[in-house]
């Protein structure tokens, strides 16, 4: 990959529709979703071929496989009994090792996002103190030095990786609902967060305009009362310049470690608030292809784009936004500054 701001694509917009618009994508992302029967392992066969058959498609565009591993959320995140249950755990860290195992095995460099909002579930639960919460993980061989506590898991989670997959990059996803930036990234470094190889900022898993609506769909419902769109002037609040600030107070926390913005939602800016499903109103895309060097500032090497939901805009509802938007990026791209090239990152270059 090139040494500069990298733009990405979630595999919701398809590989055919990617390549009529001609979008070259640096990245191309994928769940792999749940533990046991019907799991992601058995999406394919042999099991666990998912993950060969997602990294091809990704080769073939040129473009760097990216895993969002949420197993977790198998029994219900908030729930951390199951954490701590022989049966579930035994499962899990098996899923865990065969998703290392298939990518370590394609020789690929490949990216990997552990467990969406489970940390932001654990920190509520723990009262801050993930050392509290009881959990299996000594019980796998290569984590047999882990605490059988919440930080084992993350320190199991990376142990696995650098085991088996040693060309992967791994980064943990903090979760905002814990309290300001500080207190969450505080509570992340608790977990061991500041030891992977890069902080996942999820930017809104909706697009802004579908939480605006009078009466929201089922996927949008229950967020409050806003404002939800960010103003891209930076005057009033919510804005960009206020994001930015909060995610670079967390990567000073965890280590200065370099950033990824994942789950970028994928709307058209308007100024009527709300919309349609598929055509919900939403300015990231526009903002953060028309400010790439604001993101490099603060340390952040990639931008990953994907609608959260079946009701969020994508390539083919967009009215062409990202395609024109990311070809212009990359006829004038934002390159790293030279203190923040991570070697950590290297591979990917």
């Amino acid at each position: 990959m090139p040494s500069r701001l990298l733009v990405g694509l979630g595999a919701a917009n398809k590989v055919s529709d990617i390549t009529s618009q001609q979008i070259r994508p640096d990245i191309y992302q994928t769940y792999l979703v749940g533990v046991g029967p019907g799991a992601w392992p058995s999406w394919n066969s042999p099991d666990g071929a998912n993950v060969t058959y997602f990294s091809a498609t990704a080769k073939a565009m040129g473009a760097v496989p990216m895993f969002t591993l949420f197993q977790m959320a198998q029994p219900g995140e908030a729930d951390m009994i199951e954490v701590n249950d022989v049966a579930f755990m035994t499962t899990y860290w098996a899923q865990t090792k065969l998703m290392y195992q298939k990518i370590g095995a394609t020789g690929q460099p490949a990216l990997v996002n552990l467990e969406p909002d489970f940390w932001g579930f654990l920190q509520g639960k723990s009262g801050g103190d993930p050392t509290t919460v009881p959990a299996r993980v000594s019980m796998v061989t290569e984590c047999a030095g882990q605490p059988d506590t919440a930080v084992g898991i993350a320190g199991c989670l990376l142990t696995l990786g650098r085991t088996y997959a040693p060309k992967a990059k791994l980064g943990f996803p903090p979760s905002f609902w814990g309290g300001d930036a500080t207190t969450v990234a505080n509570f992340m470094a608790k977990v061991g967060a500041d030891k992977a190889d890069f902080i996942v900022a999820q930017t809104s898993d909706r697009d802004a305009g579908c939480f605006e609506m009078a009466s929201p769909v089922a996927q949008c419902a229950g967020r409050g009362n806003g404002p939800f769109y960010l103003d891209e002037n930076n005057v009033t609040t919510p804005n960009y310049s206020q994001e930015l600030a909060k995610w670079s107070t967390v990567r000073s926390i965890l280590g200065n470690l370099p950033i990824l913005f994942w789950q970028t939602p994928m709307g058209v800016p308007s100024a009527t608030p709300g919309g349609t499903p598929g055509h919900y109103r939403d300015n990231h895309v526009h903002y953060m292809l028309t400010h790439p060097t604001q993101y490099t500032a603060i340390g952040v090497f990639a931008i990953e784009f994907s609608p959260g939901s079946s009701v969020s805009a994508d390539i083919t509802t967009d009215g062409g936004q990202f395609a024109r938007l990311s070809q212009a990026y990359l006829a004038n791209p934002a390159p790293f500054p030279t203190e923040d090239v991570d070697p950590a990152l290297d591979d990917l270059r």
